[in-house]
């Protein structure tokens, strides 16, 4: 039986176990806090995150880094990105050379500009790194509900590695070489959601919905290629698929964040009434710094960093984003009169 482990045993970490464990994989799931791995040991579920999704027996739950790392056929990164560097540098004296580890997390580094699978590469250059994700919420597939994400790797071999552990018939897996896209599509579509949030809380309708949803594919999209990406990434799984769970979903914590900002909440009472990390706070501004350094127009980050860091209500950033100069849509396109 191969063996595979999880580092985070939050509501992704823990709902990706449960996955690899029905398909038969011995599975570790580590956790720093031994509260949380107490709570898992005495009940066997996630309660607070994922109730009733019940942990397999073939699921063994510990608190030891060492012992987690060890002998693993894959290593599943799985904290929140704010703690992707400390943890990889924690396990680093236990990961061997060439040990494969996914990526699972979405952010990017607001001090370094870093996407999370380049942090991972500083702090284990003897590991292999790939990433993994898509249009996916940990309450619905810890419940088996059908479910497709796409892995990115530099080697085609590892990502069908990858592919064949995590897919089954609830799970559909994808492949694919384009990690740069992959790993912006998955952290600046949180910055976008908290932006749909906001449209909620205030009471808009589904028009300004399908709006931020179109014209915000459009800011990763050119982000994403300013960066060296691919299009048809960004608008597949892992750009617009998880867009539209992430801005659609009361599952979304960035979603359930925003609804409240525009409410009227500061972004810091939203985030302890969420009581998760709101991965969309901590990308913001690295996404509006990487707009700056590539030289792209990002009216909706802009503003997003405005309600959350310089006061600006969302009633306010909504006029200020509809009263813009007049543009074409796609100014590229051409006339023929």
């Amino acid at each position: 039986m191969k063996k595979v482990s999880l580092l985070g045993a939050g509501s992704w970490g823990t709902a990706l176990a449960i996955t690899l464990a029905n398909n038969g994989y011995e599975v570790t799931l580590w956790s720093a806090l031994e509260t949380e791995i107490t709570l898992l040991q005495t009940h066997r579920e996630h309660v607070d995150r994922l109730p009733g999704a019940k942990l397999p027996d073939n699921i063994q739950l510990t608190t030891d880094l060492e012992a987690a790392c060890r002998d693993q056929e894959l290593i599943v990164l799985s904290v929140a990105s704010p703690y992707v560097r400390s943890t990889a540098k924690q396990a680093s004296p236990f990961i061997k050379d060439g040990q494969i580890i996914v990526n699972v997390g979405k952010g990017i580094e607001e001090e370094t500009l870093m996407t999370l699978t380049e942090i991972i590469e500083e702090e284990l250059p003897q590991a292999e790194v790939a990433v993994l994700s898509g249009p996916s919420h940990a309450e619905e597939v810890s419940k088996q509900i059908p479910t497709t994400v796409v892995v990115g790797a530099k080697r085609k071999a590892t990502a069908e590695f990858i592919q064949d552990i995590f897919m089954n018939e609830v799970f559909r897996v994808y492949i694919s070489p384009d990690i740069t896209s992959i790993e912006l599509g998955g952290a600046l579509k949180n910055v976008i959601a908290l932006a749909a949030g906001m449209v909620d809380g205030l009471g808009y309708g589904d028009n300004t919905k399908a709006a931020l949803i179109t014209r915000g594919i459009a800011e990763i999209t050119r982000l994403g290629l300013a960066m060296g990406g691919n299009r048809e990434t960004l608008c597949g799984l892992s750009g617009l698929g998880d867009l539209i769970v992430t801005c659609t979903s009361n599952h979304s914590r960035n979603h359930n964040a925003g609804y409240l900002i525009g409410k009227g909440y500061s972004m810091e009472a939203a985030m302890e009434e969420v009581k998760q990390v709101v991965e969309g706070v901590y990308s913001a501004k690295a996404a509006w710094k990487l707009a700056q350094k590539y030289q792209v127009s990002m009216p909706i980050i802009e503003e997003v960093n405005a309600v959350l860091f310089h006061g600006r209500s969302a009633k306010e950033a909504t006029k200020t984003l509809l009263c813009r100069n007049r543009v074409a849509e796609y100014p590229d396109l051409k006339w023929n009169a």
